[in-house]
């Protein structure tokens, strides 16, 4: 894209569409249950499952792996914990992972849309810093690229700022639709190199400002930072490009049964002996999973060391065909 990358297009796409729902009797959008309008399939279709988000094991979490219970979303793999407004739940179930590391966690808005304090949703996002598409190295780094690459239809209302919420540094920033007259915020930090961000809503700028200040009874990680969230701790370092040949003691290329032409993000846990422990598909087919995950558990990396011990690294691969950048190419390409 030339103005605005695509999984920010795609933020804004999400955050417009959910107050559109949030005013519209019967419902649309993503939820057909209420849509009279919705189209059944033809019969005699048969569905074919694309791409899609799928892990070595189910006992590691995932980033997509996120719930709401008793109004509070937690988030096993980001460690945090966010307690809803009164009155506000999850509508939606946020679709998978894009092949560029965009995640969906949660799209909440509240209860009963007929008052005046409904006019709004919140947009639960993170962004993988391994894959994204846009030149950034943190989330104070991508906040910074699309403030600067905004369509030219919005209006920046505040600039990035960096603030403190729970104890923790976030990057705030405010843009607005003069022709809509609605309001984004984006209040985001880094978390195990991802951008964690909440999207905040509205046409009322006062109810923005009253949902940002209950996100002070947040539970996060320690190492939650607009430029510090990069693991550690209970858990794995994450390093950008630690599948680098240097690192690589043994290998073996996966051999698809098929050739086709879309990108296969990788995120990988290697163990303090330096063998791959877990894998996490972002978007691939179930023959590229399989085949990948044949070829991974063979791989051997040296033990990564912090302070002369061996430690757990989390890092990313790209198999396939990488997606176009927005600068320079992604350095750490694996091709067919």
């Amino acid at each position: 894209m030339d103005s605005v990358p695509r999984s920010f297009l795609a933020l804004l796409g999400l955050s417009a569409s959910m107050l559109a729902a949030a005013r519209a009797v019967p419902q649309s959008g993503g939820d057909f249950s209420n849509n009279p309008q919705a189209k059944k399939l033809p019969t005699e279709t048969i569905l074919v499952k694309g791409a899609w988000s799928s892990a070595s094991d189910t006992v590691t979490a995932v980033p997509e792996g996120g719930r709401v219970t008793k109004r509070v979303y937690s988030n096993a793999y980001f460690g945090f914990t966010y307690a809803l407004s009164r009155d506000w739940t999850e509508k939606y179930s946020g679709p998978p992972p894009s092949d560029s590391g965009y995640y969906v966690l949660a799209q909440i808005r509240p209860v009963d849309t007929s008052t005046e304090r409904g006019r709004g949703s919140i947009l639960i996002a993170a962004q993988d810093l391994f894959f994204t598409l846009t030149p950034a190295g943190s989330a104070f780094d991508l906040i910074n690229y699309t403030k600067d690459h905004l369509n030219a239809d919005y209006k920046v209302e505040q600039p990035p700022t960096p603030v403190t919420i729970a104890g923790h540094t976030f990057i705030r920033f405010g843009y607005v639709s003069p022709v809509a007259e609605l309001h984004w915020h984006v209040v985001a930090t880094e978390i195990r190199c991802h951008m964690v961000q909440f999207v905040f809503t509205s046409r009322d700028t006062k109810l923005i400002e009253s949902l940002i200040e209950e996100m002070s009874t947040m539970n996060l990680p320690q190492e939650a930072g607009a430029v510090s969230g990069t693991g550690g701790g209970d858990v794995p370092m994450c390093i950008k490009d630690y599948a680098r040949e240097e690192n690589v003691i043994e290998r073996e290329d996966p051999v698809f049964t098929e050739r086709r032409f879309n990108p296969v993000p990788v995120r990988i846990i290697i163990d303090k002996e330096g063998k791959v422990k877990h894998m996490h598909f972002l978007s691939a087919f179930p023959d590229q999973s399989k085949a990948i995950a044949d070829a991974l558990s063979q791989w051997r990396f040296r033990p990564y060391l912090r302070e002369g011990r061996p430690v757990e690294v989390e890092t990313g691969i790209m198999f396939g065909h990488p997606p176009r950048q927005a600068a320079s190419p992604a350095t750490d390409a694996v091709s067919e």
